[in-house]
């Protein structure tokens, strides 16, 4: 089941992105019938100097800044999209980036689309995520509980979390912010 009404949806994600990040482990992510679960995110808050909206808001980050459980996404490096989810509606400019999904649904789209067979490197890592999903710059912004997205944050078990810091920055290397289901082999880096 899918969040269970608009404002239980928007609660969870009107919390810290530390918080929601940890909780987003074992989610259930879907795209347009292209998905599976959750098992890497990382988490930026707006008064973090590796977070887009350190320096404020931008035309590049204005997603950010919007309501809790919308879409940020965004290109890097000008090579690939990657996809944050808009948290904590007090400071604006707070997300989680999903890092990982273990793909489920859609397989033979998913790997029509990265040009592979191998599952575990479907969707191991940010763009390679959006390239499986097909996220572009168009989702930027959008509602995360309505289409084009199937975002399902009731989870049917308790997970097995590892924290680790976070890949791929250069400010505020340190921060324990990244989270990864364990043992998962469809993490974008091993955890320490």
């Amino acid at each position: 089941m899918a969040s269970n009404s608009r404002s239980s949806f928007e609660h969870f994600f009107a919390r810290d992105p530390v918080a929601v990040a940890r909780d987003l482990i074992g989610a259930s992510f879907e795209v347009r019938g292209c998905g599976g679960i959750i098992v890497e995110a990382e988490a930026y808050r707006h008064d973090d100097p590796a977070s887009h909206s350190y320096g404020g808001q931008t035309n590049r980050n204005r997603s950010m800044f919007g309501a809790p459980g919308t879409a940020y996404v965004y290109r890097s490096y000008g090579v690939h999209w990657c996809l944050n989810f808009v948290c904590n509606s007090k400071h604006g400019g707070s997300a989680v980036l999903i890092r990982a999904l273990e793909p489920k649904v859609g397989l033979k789209r998913m790997r029509s689309r990265r040009g592979m067979d191998d599952a575990r490197a479907l969707c191991s890592g940010p763009g390679k995520l959006t390239s499986a999903l097909g996220i572009t710059g168009d989702l930027d912004g959008l509602p995360l509980d309505g289409a084009p997205f199937k975002l399902t944050l009731n989870k049917a078990e308790a997970m097995s979390i590892v924290t680790g810091s976070r890949i791929g920055i250069t400010r505020a290397m340190d921060l324990p912010w990244r989270f990864g289901l364990a043992g998962s082999r469809f993490v974008s880096r091993r955890f320490r």
